[in-house]
């Protein structure tokens, strides 16, 4: 009873419509009416500019972290660690699926990237730097959130696979799921990056301006 709760609980936090809040609140629009129509940080950026994408993205890493916190109400998994990594992961999706369809918004949110990423720090911060640190590489050279998150999610079975080799089965199987979920849900984004037609977010305009005049 207590699992099923505290998963109750995770979805909730969650379905936490960051995007939604803040574009409604502060310029009285929905997030979800334009650019991509998502309701998460790579549209925010895109939409509102960096400085509220920033803080989407960060309340929505928040959310995936917080939930997987949520295990330590559960000491009896302490002795078992596979048994509490699985609880983690199981109040981690939970807030993942929380953020893809909020309750809070009409079931339509955003893909749950950042969230997933806060379910990786929660449950081993290494890989989740490591993960961070393919992902700043890739958005620094390119400016495509959306690549930078794919690229980002195939490192991510890579390193608990390969480099980490995490005696977890489950884990192992769920770090193959996330790539395979990542990919699945930028279908648009990759077609749009194979016509040269995606967007770019708006940092890093210093380095692009200086660019241009030394050309």
């Amino acid at each position: 009873m207590k699992e099923a709760l505290l998963i109750l609980l995770a979805y909730c936090i969650g379905s936490i419509p960051t995007a939604v809040w803040v574009s409604r609140h502060y310029f009285g629009i929905d997030i979800r009416d334009y650019g991509s129509g998502n309701a998460g940080a790579t549209n925010t950026f895109r939409v509102l500019g960096s400085r509220w994408g920033t803080f989407v993205m960060v309340i929505d890493v928040l959310k995936g972290l917080a939930a997987v916190k949520l295990s330590l109400l559960l000491p009896q998994y302490f002795d078992s660690e596979i048994a509490f990594t699985n609880l983690q992961l199981g109040l981690g999706m939970a807030a993942v699926l929380g953020h893809i369809f909020p309750i809070w918004a009409d079931f339509k949110g955003g893909k749950g990237v950042a969230t997933l990423f806060g379910l990786v720090i929660g449950i081993s911060p290494w890989t989740a730097l490591c993960c961070s640190g393919v992902f700043l590489l890739v958005l620094y050279l390119t400016r495509f959130v959306s690549l930078s998150s794919i690229l980002a999610s195939i490192a991510f079975p890579i390193f608990i696979l390969v480099i980490f080799n995490v005696d977890n089965h489950a884990y192992r199987v769920f770090a193959i799921v996330v790539a395979l979920l990542v990919i699945l849900t930028h279908q648009k984004n990759i077609s749009r990056l194979l016509r040269g037609s995606e967007g770019k977010v708006p940092i890093l305009k210093y380095r692009d301006r200086r660019r241009k005049r030394h050309l």
